[in-house]
């Protein structure tokens, strides 16, 4: 008996911990991934369509990232010297860091409102807009090349009270020398599968109509990120009258980059930080039913006419007659 419990407490503890090894996100009720892998379309006729998917994880050797800032205040004046002491102050040191440039984006500058109510004796308040002042904003952007150097920029801008990433853009410089890589990998790769259906179907393609269409899709960090919320909540039987008050559930975001799975061939399969994902697919069609129709019209029939207006059969093949 004491051998059957421990058996059964060392299966419900490896289902725990393949529960916990596929991750949190796997609460969600429906599927935390989409179909996004690149699908190029072809016309759909009799014949043999060959395809080669490729991918590429490109890490990125340059970073933008955009810091938004925003000032209020009484008079434009003020405004603008409150935000402009405090950019300038952020500037000051991050351009101490090396490899890096920074850039100042004029986003808006508005009145802003506010409501006065207006006291009347013998009615209802009423409720007027009034200027109450100004708002300006402003983005940052900085470029840099060490992705550690983020933090500190994180730690500059917060101890001047700006706090807004708005986001970071990804750059490479070998995404021509990639797409270049990927093209000749699927041309080696489409030609062996094409000399294989020759080999299974015992015919050659040399001679049939063939169509060609490819295409490249390039991914970047900033569209791959997904959320989800990971918690277990009970159910009760409640009347309806009962008040229930829910506690608000934190939503994680993750990258999650495409999977490597529908793919003929990888360029760096394994990706440890958000990176640069480059797609390329080429398809060919051959049409087999034109190149038969191509061979029919070699076996042609030739009649010769004879002086006398006779009609007949000739060999193209054979001596030239004699009259």
């Amino acid at each position: 008996m004491k051998k059957l419990s421990f058996s059964f407490l060392i299966l419900m503890f490896s289902q725990f911990i393949m529960a916990q090894a596929s991750g949190n996100v796997n609460y969600q009720n429906q599927p935390y991934y989409a179909k996004n892998t690149i699908n190029v379309n072809f016309p759909s006729e009799e014949g043999i369509l060959a395809s080669v998917k490729g991918l590429a994880n490109v890490k990125a050797d340059t970073y933008t990232a955009i810091f938004s800032t925003t000032q209020t205040g009484k008079t434009t004046k003020e405004v603008n010297e409150l935000l402009d002491q405090r950019i300038d102050k952020v500037l000051s040191e991050i351009k101490l860091k090396k490899g890096v440039e920074t850039f100042v984006d004029m986003i808006s500058f508005v009145p802003v409102y506010e409501y006065e109510a207006e006291k009347k004796v013998f009615s209802r308040k009423t409720y007027n807009e009034v200027p109450a002042g100004f708002e300006l904003k402003k983005n940052i952007h900085i470029k840099f090349t060490d992705p550690n150097q983020l933090n500190d920029f994180i730690s500059i801008l917060s101890n001047n009270e700006i706090y807004d990433l708005v986001r970071v853009d990804y750059f490479s410089n070998a995404l021509e020398t990639i797409k270049k890589e990927m093209m000749n990998k699927a041309r080696l790769l489409i030609q062996e599968k094409i000399k294989n259906y020759e080999v299974l179907l015992g015919e050659t393609f040399t001679n049939a109509e063939k169509r060609i269409a490819d295409d490249y899709i390039v991914n970047l960090p900033v569209e791959m990120y997904k959320s989800y919320e990971a918690y277990n909540s009970s159910s009760l039987n409640l009347k309806k009258s009962a008040n229930v008050n829910q506690v608000s559930k934190s939503t994680t975001l993750y990258y999650q980059p495409i999977f490597n799975k529908e793919f003929d061939f990888i360029i760096n399969p394994a990706v440890l930080e958000p990176v640069i994902q480059v797609q390329y697919e080429v398809k060919i069609f051959i049409n087999r039913q034109k190149e038969k129709k191509q061979g029919a019209k070699t076996d042609r029939e030739y009649i010769l006419i004879t002086p006398n207006g006779d009609l007949k059969p000739l060999n193209i093949n054979s001596p030239k007659p004699t009259y």
